[in-house]
């Protein structure tokens, strides 16, 4: 985390404030305000573009495709269940959970969600969501929304958003990016070319406390048109009456929570006192830091990359020749709990196509190319006393190295 913004969680807690209205939170309201045209800014959504602050990227999506639900059924007649019957979200394999969730949560069910082929690099192939879309339009559902993801879970992948935009603006819906993992590419000089596209976006979920090293919470959901906030504004007499709409500049108006804390003062110190640009190079640091060991990998002979390394993630296996699949699949998951148990290190698992692999998630850019090769030597130390059918505890342990193994 950015030192910087460490202090600043401890003034946000002490101040206890609440980002409800701008009686109770004028000066932390104008901050927020500020922070918002920023991202904005960089994502180049345009000079009608506004957003709020959220406790992270799982309530920013279920808040996009909500405001996007809202604008799909407005105006239709009958009740709210039928006039969702047939609506359906398209969004890659490899999308972030909270997706599925956020249909199941606004009464369209986790099936609504189509779930449109990826490539080998696991991004959505933009072919393929071009065809789902034609195919509900065939079988006469309506398309809500497509959600691009900027930066994977497991892969980091970057979907195509220049061509996903494309093929929501042929269906008339609203274009959704999940930028949560790879906001961190708007502050990078290197490669913010990786984001292209996202300008075309009707909504951007960003998530500071991954890529901007940011303590939990920092987040943010923009939207290219303030407008759209209004499908999600409520009033209360005893908080912000509508007769007094626009007298102030209410947060609630555009929120989820009532109840919010000034999570913005963090990221606002952060860049007062480092500035965007260190940001952005504290990010390239880890992209060059995972490709390194992306190539590791690749030269091991008894370790297997699942896909090209693209941000700050590496997901590999431990595959000696010879070894059947299901046996592979334990051996790993062997691995990695002898690893946990010796303390050496503490490796993230996941299944990528049915089978089991490890995963090394990135977001120190104090972490080195000689950490991480110390974490592979374990791995590779390990699998070969484990496929040996020796005890690793009985070995010694490898030497400790700083940072980057926990």
């Amino acid at each position: 985390m950015a030192i910087p913004a460490v202090a600043a969680e401890a003034v946000v807690t002490s101040l206890n404030s609440s980002m409800d209205t701008w009686d109770q939170s004028a000066g932390a309201t104008l901050i927020e305000r500020r922070l918002v045209d920023w991202a904005a800014g960089l994502a180049g959504l345009g000079a009608d573009a506004d957003g709020i602050f959220t406790s992270g990227g799982t309530q920013s999506n279920v808040q996009a495709l909500l405001m996007a639900r809202n604008r799909a059924v407005a105006g239709l007649s009958g009740r709210l269940p039928e006039r969702l019957a047939d609506l359906r979200i398209y969004a890659s394999a490899d999308s972030h959970f909270s997706i599925r969730r956020a249909a199941s949560m606004l009464g369209l069910g986790d099936d609504a969600v189509t779930a449109v082929p990826v490539d080998a690099q696991h991004r959505m192939d933009a072919e393929s969501l071009g065809a789902a879309l034609a195919r509900g339009e065939q079988e006469g559902t309506r398309a809500l929304a497509v959600v691009a993801t900027a930066g994977t879970t497991d892969f980091g992948a970057v979907d195509p958003l220049r061509e996903s935009a494309a093929q929501a603006r042929a269906y008339g819906v609203w274009f959704h990016v999940d930028a949560a993992y790879g906001c961190g590419l708007l502050a990078s000089e290197r490669h913010r070319g990786m984001l292209t596209g996202i300008e075309a976006a009707d909504s951007v979920t960003l998530d500071f406390h991954k890529s901007f090293f940011q303590p939990i919470g920092s987040s943010a959901l923009l939207v290219r048109d303030r407008a759209d906030f209004a499908h999600i504004t409520h009033y209360a007499e005893y908080l912000n009456p509508a007769a007094e709409a626009g007298a102030a500049p209410n947060q609630v108006d555009k929120s989820l929570q009532t109840t919010r804390r000034f999570d913005a003062f963090k990221l606002w110190v952060t860049l007062r006192s480092l500035g965007t640009q260190a940001i952005g190079t504290l990010f390239d640091v880890l992209l060059e830091t995972a490709s390194a060991a992306g190539e590791r990998v690749r030269s091991e002979e008894l370790l297997e990359l699942a896909a090209p390394v693209q941000l700050s993630t590496v997901v590999f296996r431990y595959a000696p020749p010879g070894l059947g699949e299901e046996a592979t699949d334990r051996l790993n998951d062997a691995v990695r709990a002898s690893l946990y148990a010796s303390g050496e290190a503490m490796v993230a698992a996941t299944t990528v196509d049915g089978r089991r692999h490890l995963k090394l998630t990135l977001l120190n850019p104090r972490t080195t190319a000689d950490d991480v090769d110390a974490i592979l030597d374990a791995v590779l130390a390990h699998g070969a006393l484990l496929a040996r059918g020796a005890d690793p505890a009985a070995a010694p342990a490898a030497p400790a190295t700083d940072g980057g193994r926990a």
